[in-house]
């Protein structure tokens, strides 16, 4: 995994090259290849920086490490709307240089990820090498005594012995993973259909609406990617604490609500001369629902649902269910817009509702659990008749008695 993030750095190279010679050469051609590779970048960064931090982590601090991924995510989008300014370089002539600002994390990841060690599950696993896996455990904890950790690692090895890497359609055919892929799908869904992209991109209008000049609509802008960013660090300091399910629903329960109240706000802004200020104060309150739960959380299920044949190809098929559910909204959204006017938040409304339903009913906790004992669990909410763990899967043992 640590390769592979080291190798997706040549996307942000090249794309910031582009970048940044696209003006100089009067080429728009340069800024659409250059968007290419960075989505490119994004799409295999995003899935699997969550999953070396998981995989590395220890149990007790699992949800911890990986809702960071959250918190730059965060930090990105804030670091891009201050850059973005008209004051640095959001004008017109310093716009290669903001493009080509990715360069940046790229050269960071590239001198530093070198000296940091591969996730110790894929080199007992998937690798087969205990002296390395047992130096990365030390490395990684900064103590010798990881005896206990490695014996949890061994008893997965053996539960996944014999087994070979998933890849992603078959997780749609194997029983074993109902609840799990269905957790993935509709909860991946509803992170991207619950309509917080939607709402940057409506918070202009309603900002100008609630009588902020237009010069000054930007920096109220910021102000929305720093309420993301909070919500983001609090939820990494309290997820060990009260668990993933309570932060998913208390995030989308909250985004319904406020959701409705904004709905409310936009069909009565024109009788009370207070109702854009109400709007506005929706919008903030919207992201910051979104950034206690689903924000973070969402992205680390891939990791504690699936086992460690079967991880890859679940963040396979999250990223691309939340890509193209992306993607779907961006191309959707105007048209909610003019077709439903006031009420565009409605079905983004219905989605959150669903959110919280399945989250409450659906999907087990998995707070301060090895992943055997999620596996465990698991295989017991998909085969409820069985009381038995998931079957061995090593190597046949024959007994024979000869008279």
């Amino acid at each position: 995994m640590k390769k592979s993030l080291l190798v997706n750095n040549i996307f942000v190279v090249a794309a910031a090259t582009l970048f940044g010679f696209s003006r100089t050469a009067g080429s728009f051609e340069m800024i659409m290849l250059g968007r290419l590779l960075m989505g490119i970048s994004a799409g295999v960064s995003m899935n699997i920086q969550p999953m070396y931090l998981g995989e590395s982590a220890p149990k007790e601090q699992r949800g911890t490490v990986a809702m960071t991924s959250a918190i730059f995510t965060a930090l990105g989008i804030v670091m891009g709307q201050v850059v973005g300014l008209r004051e640095l370089l959001g004008g017109p002539q310093a716009w290669p240089l903001l493009l080509a600002s990715c360069l940046v994390p790229g050269v960071l990841q590239l001198a530093s990820l070198p000296l940091l060690p591969e996730s110790p599950r894929y080199l007992l696993i998937d690798r087969g090498d205990s002296a390395t896996c047992l130096a990365a455990l030390q490395r990684l904890r900064g103590t010798t005594e990881v005896m206990v950790e490695l014996a949890e690692l061994e008893e997965e090895r053996t539960a996944c012995q014999g087994g070979r890497a998933r890849r992603p359609w078959e997780l749609f055919q194997d029983g074993a993973l109902r609840r799990q892929v269905i957790s993935l799908v509709v909860l991946g869904s509803a992170m991207e259909l619950c309509g917080n992209d939607s709402i940057y991109a409506y918070a202009s209008s309603v900002f100008l609406e609630a009588g902020i000049p237009q010069e000054k609509v930007q920096y109220a802008i910021v102000g929305t990617g720093c309420c993301e960013l909070l919500t983001a660090f609090i939820s990494c300091v309290v997820i060990e604490r009260v668990g993933r399910r309570v932060l998913l629903m208390g995030g989308y329960c909250l985004m319904t609500c406020w959701g409705s109240v904004f709905t409310v706000a936009l069909c009565l802004q024109s009788s009370f001369p207070w109702m854009p200020y109400l709007a506005m104060s929706c919008i903030f309150a919207f992201i910051l629902s979104f950034g206690i739960g689903p924000a973070g959380v969402t992205g680390i299920l891939a990791t504690e649902l699936f086992d460690q044949k079967a991880r890859p190809a679940a963040y396979m098929v999250c990223g691309a269910i939340m890509w193209t559910m992306l993607f779907l909204v961006g191309l959707g959204f105007p048209f909610l817009m003019e077709g439903l006017s006031h009420f565009l938040y409605v079905p983004f409304l219905g989605v959150c509702v669903c959110g919280a339903i399945y989250t409450a009913f659906f999907l087990p906790e998995t707070k301060g659990k090895t992943f055997l004992e999620i596996s465990e669990e698991l295989h017991r909410l998909n085969f409820p008749g069985q009381s038995q763990g998931p079957a061995w899967k090593g190597p046949e043992v024959i007994r024979s008695t000869e008279l």
